[in-house]
């Protein structure tokens, strides 16, 4: 199968939406999985076959899911609780008033990860970020200076020009038009061909050495670059990403990941859990009503401490307590520093270059606070000014990025105080729940003088640094100027026809695997790439309508920088 056989065998793209079609494998997963073929099958004998699903993230509930629908059995083993980073807490004595301790906008452009949202039918609302249609107001404060605005129109020319030159450096040095057209029309070929040398171009360029080197910034001061790394685009500031390869913010920003996001009602841990609990209609072998949650009676299985090959060749997966299993098959789906941290990985489970792939992964440290409020104060208004007394916030400040979260008119509601990343976030590494509100509180009493936001809090606040969670050790993966072939080697590890037996039958899952890591797509998809590998490993096949990633592989995979060219 060529890739213009393969982009001429989808039905006509020319009105498509944006979705986030990876540019490295522009495989569609949402078609893929809407396909009324479905996902495959295996021999029937092989019913009932048990596969080890270690975490109990979306990756592991995606996987799990889906491997049972073909009839087998997937045991899923979790360390803490269902839903991984998809992690929502409620506030003490106020259940409904809940925070998103880690995903918690998700970009409509991820159709993967909607499928499952409207499968599962849950409803979501449009997320508030800075200067989107659902944000009252926004500030933006930087140098001691602040902006408000309602609208992108309210804020000075400055801002406009900052802009302008990222749209701009994103056109003349990244192919950036072409490259959304392709990608609206599915347009194989042209993406495989806009990409693969962007690749080879980009991939030991920093996104700061790509602002910084661009004509468009290069015509403006160093005061527009300061600004685009403090308030930035879409979602907000990017500075703490400007050590992280170039290619990780294309990938993003080419498929509209960075803006238009939405928030799934009563948090995203909803989305897990009812996985979980969900009884698929169709279902090979099982009976009518099965779920996840009934095949292990009400709970996941305890913490991993060991994987190893046993002496029948099966994947033997031992529990904290010491309860060991054998199983046909393993998807691992947990952050993958844990194979080597925390669960004692037999080695020679994956070769040399794919330990080095797995040990040079770069986590990006991630911190939140929040609190509860009395009422969405913030939509009162100065009598003086007709300004929202309190907006949402990017400011230079420690807090970096404050976000208000409205549960309706006269209802508890939730201010993120503070949102940071990498640096930013380490800052509050060593501070109690308490000392972090107080210095958030300080800074954000600069910018809003007027404004007693203490005296609204209610209760205790929750706060979360995903990089001090022992099973987590950060927010998720990004990948510095390099590290390309590391992450091809863990997103290809699905396709193990050419691997030696004592590799085969453990397969790798979760956004970090993913080209996409830190969006929840990436979880869902890799979780798909993890569900044909163990199909084709247990006999089984894609239904021949609907070839799955495995199959298109040979022509859709990400270039290799060491054959090319």
């Amino acid at each position: 199968m060529t890739l213009a056989t393969f982009s001429a065998s989808r039905p006509s793209d020319a009105d498509q939406p944006l979705t986030m079609l990876n540019p490295d494998f522009p495989f569609s997963y949402d078609r893929h999985l809407q396909h009324p073929a479905g996902l495959g099958a295996v021999p029937p004998e092989r019913y009932g076959t048990k596969v080890a699903v270690i975490g109990a993230g979306l990756s592991g509930l995606v996987a799990a899911y889906e491997l049972m629908k073909l009839g087998l059995q997937p045991v899923i083993f979790e360390s803490a609780q269902i839903g991984g980073r998809l992690r929502t807490a409620a506030f003490p004595g106020a259940p409904d008033v809940r925070a998103d301790l880690g995903g918690m906008r998700f970009p409509t452009s991820g159709r993967s990860f909607y499928h499952y949202v409207d499968l599962l039918g849950l409803e979501t609302s449009a997320f508030p970020n800075p200067l989107a249609p659902a944000t009252p107001s926004t500030v933006l404060e930087l140098g001691g200076r602040s902006y408000y605005a309602e609208t992108a129109a309210d804020l000075p020319e400055f801002f406009t020009e900052v802009a302008d030159a990222w749209t701009r450096a994103l056109e003349e040095e990244a192919d950036f038009g072409p490259m959304q057209d392709a990608l609206r029309r599915r347009d194989v070929p042209e993406i495989k061909r806009l990409w693969n040398r962007l690749v080879a171009s980009l991939d030991e360029t920093t996104f700061y050495g790509f602002v910084a080197q661009s004509a468009a910034f290069r015509e403006r001061s160093f005061a527009h670059r300061e600004a685009f790394g403090q308030v930035g685009f879409g979602s907000g500031g990017w500075d703490t990403d400007f050590p992280n390869s170039m290619l990780e913010i294309l990938r993003v920003v080419y498929t509209g990941a960075d803006d238009d996001h939405r928030g799934i009602v009563g948090g995203a841990q909803r989305l897990p859990e009812a996985l979980w609990n969900h009884a698929p209609e169709q279902l090979a072998h099982w009976p009518a009503g099965t779920s996840l949650a009934s095949l292990h009676g009400g709970s996941p299985r305890g913490a991993v401490a060991t994987i190893l090959r046993d002496a029948d060749g099966r994947i033997e997966v031992t529990e904290k307590w010491g309860k060991a299993t054998a199983f046909d098959a393993a998807v691992v789906t947990c952050q993958s520093w844990l194979l080597s941290a925390r669960i004692h990985t037999e080695e020679r489970l994956f070769s040399p270059e794919m330990w080095t792939a797995i040990e040079r992964s770069h986590y990006m440290q991630s911190s939140k606070t929040f609190v509860m409020v009395d009422r969405p104060f913030w939509n009162d208004r100065d009598p003086e000014t007709g300004r929202r007394v309190l907006s949402m916030t990017l400011t230079d400040r420690m807090p970096r990025a404050t976000y208000l979260l409205d549960n309706g008119p006269d209802q508890p509601a939730v201010i993120l105080l503070s949102y940071t990343w990498n640096d930013d976030a380490l800052k509050w590494l060593s501070l109690t729940a308490d000392e972090r509100v107080t210095l958030m509180l300080h800074s954000l009493r600069q910018i809003y003088p007027d404004v007693d936001i203490a005296s609204h809090i209610v209760g205790e606040p929750i706060t979360v640094s995903w990089e001090s969670d022992p099973n987590f050790m950060g927010a998720f993966k990004n990948n510095l100027p390099g590290q390309y072939r590391y992450q091809r080697r863990l997103f290809g590890h699905f396709v193990q026809d050419d691997l030696p037996e004592h590799q085969r039958g453990i397969f790798l899952a979760g956004d970090d695997i993913s080209f996409t890591a830190g969006w929840a797509e990436g979880a869902v998809t890799t979780a798909l790439n993890a569900v044909w590998g163990t199909v084709r490993h247990l006999g089984g096949s894609a239904a021949p309508a609907n070839p799955g990633p495995g199959e298109v592989w040979p022509t859709l995979a990400p270039i290799d920088l060491d054959q090319a060219g």
